[in-house]
């Protein structure tokens, strides 16, 4: 027997009270909201960002750091056939393998001139590969998940928005690795003179 169903009902809170007792439950609903989209990713993306970290510190073991190290002091060589290995493929492997924040230390192996634009290229790819390796981002995942929200709800499939997603990304920081080097030789011309 449950004692409390033919007990009276408190009514709601008016005024000042009322605007407290309501702020207070749109304060805690919140923090629910919070839980439960925590508790989803527990099942969704949370289990493949750890399996693809897992995955991908040992294949940095495996190949080994010095080997990707070499890559690096490569893209300092200066000319214009290393434009897409500084700007696009020393980047892209970076953020891939030692995701962000790690990936900008890559630069340390080029030329001053150089670490500017590798900056630029670098900072400007940790969203548009999240699509495809979400471990790269993890913290920004939230970026591309909105995009994929937008285009689910019309219903089309996310496999061709992360690709694309990826490649625009990689013309997007060649271009910009490239426009980033003129300034900063610019600049350092101008602090010269």
């Amino acid at each position: 027997m449950n004692i409390f169903t033919n007990a009276e009902t408190v009514a709601e809170p008016t005024g000042v009270w009322g605007a407290i007792a309501g702020g207070a439950e749109y304060f805690i609903s919140i923090f629910n909201r919070g839980g439960e989209v925590f508790f989803s990713l527990m099942g969704g993306i949370l289990p493949t960002l750890v399996v693809l970290l897992t995955a991908v510190n040992a294949l940095v073991r495996i190949i080994g750091t010095d080997k990707i190290e070499n890559l690096g002091r490569k893209a300092a060589q200066p000319g214009l056939q290393w434009y897409p290995v500084r700007y696009m493929v020393l980047p892209f492997l970076a953020v891939f393998f030692l995701t962000n924040p790690m990936a900008y230390t890559m630069g340390r192996f080029l030329p001053e001139r150089y670490k500017p634009a590798f900056y630029d290229s670098a900072v400007s790819y940790v969203h548009p590969i999240t699509g495809l390796f979400p471990h790269a981002n993890p913290g920004e995942l939230f970026v591309y998940l909105g995009i994929a929200a937008g285009i689910t709800t019309l219903g089309l499939g996310l496999g061709d928005l992360a690709l694309r997603y990826l490649l625009v990304g990689l013309v997007v920081i060649f271009i910009r690795g490239i426009v980033t080097e003129w300034i900063t030789a610019r600049m350092l011309a101008r602090k010269a003179a």
